[in-house]
C-alpha cells in the first residue's frame, strides 16, 4: 500500500496517510477520472468502509480529497449516521484531520496561506473555494482549458459534455450562463474550467 500511496501522495505525508488508512480499516480504490467528483465514501453492505479518489489528481488535490473523505468515516463512526455529510461535525474532524500536514515539508510554500485560509471553515468542495481551486489546479498539467472568470461576457464557451454555453453576468459568487441550445440559464463557479470557442 505504501508504494502504492508513493506515486499519488507527497512523500511527507505517506506515513500518517497509512495510518489513517490501516487504523480505520479503509478500503481505498484509486478510480479513473469522474467528472463530477474528486472522491468519495460509502459503507458498503458487508460493514466495509470504501473510499474511492481520482487517480488524475495531482499530489496535493488527491491528498486533501483523500482525507476529505476519511473525514466522512470518521464524523459519522463518531457522531452517528443522522448528521448532516457537511455539516460542523465534519468540519471539525476534517480541519483536526488536516492540521498535522499543513506544514511546508508536505505543501509547497505558496500553497500553505491559501491552504490555512480553506481550513477554517472548509467547504464541501475544495472546488468551491475558487483561490484554492485556482492555486491547486497550478501542479496540474497543462491543458487548453479556461476559467470562467477568464472568459469575456459573451463569450461561448463547451463543457466537458459538449453543451454550449454563452457567458453572462456576475451573480455573486456564480456567473449566470445561457445554454445556447436551449435556452435555459445555469450558473457556473468561476474556477469552472470549460473550452473557449468564440471570445
Amino acid at each position: 500500500m505504501k508504494q502504492i500511496l508513493e506515486k499519488y501522495l507527497p512523500v511527507q505525508a505517506i506515513p500518517a496517510v497509512f495510518s489513517l488508512i490501516r487504523e480505520n480499516n479503509v478500503h481505498l480504490k484509486i478510480v479513473n477520472e469522474r467528472k463530477t467528483r474528486h472522491g468519495d465514501y460509502r459503507r458498503m453492505p458487508n460493514g466495509s468502509q470504501q473510499i474511492t479518489v481520482n487517480a488524475n489528481l495531482n499530489k496535493y488535490r488527491f491528498l486533501i480529497t483523500l482525507v476529505h473523505e476519511i473525514s466522512h468515516l470518521l464524523a459519522f463512526e463518531k457522531y452517528g449516521r443522522t448528521i448532516k455529510p457537511h455539516g460542523i461535525e465534519w468540519k471539525s474532524t476534517f480541519r483536526e484531520l488536516m492540521l498535522p500536514f499543513i506544514r511546508p515539508e508536505v505543501f509547497p510554500q505558496r500553497l500553505l496561506p491559501v491552504i490555512a485560509n480553506h481550513f477554517r471553515n472548509p467547504r464541501a468542495s475544495s472546488d468551491t473555494d475558487a483561490r484554492l481551486s485556482v492555486a491547486l489546479k497550478s501542479f496540474d498539467p497543462e491543458n487548453d482549458k479556461n476559467y470562467i472568470f477568464e472568459i469575456p461576457t459573451g463569450g461561448i464557451f463547451r463543457i466537458y459534455n459538449g453543451k454550449t454555453f454563452k457567458k453572462g453576468p456576475r451573480r455573486i459568487k456564480r456567473y449566470e450562463c445561457l445554454e445556447i441550445n436551449t435556452g435555459r440559464i445555469y450558473l457556473f463557479q468561476p474556477n469552472a474550467e470549460v473550452e473557449l470557442l468564440k471570445a
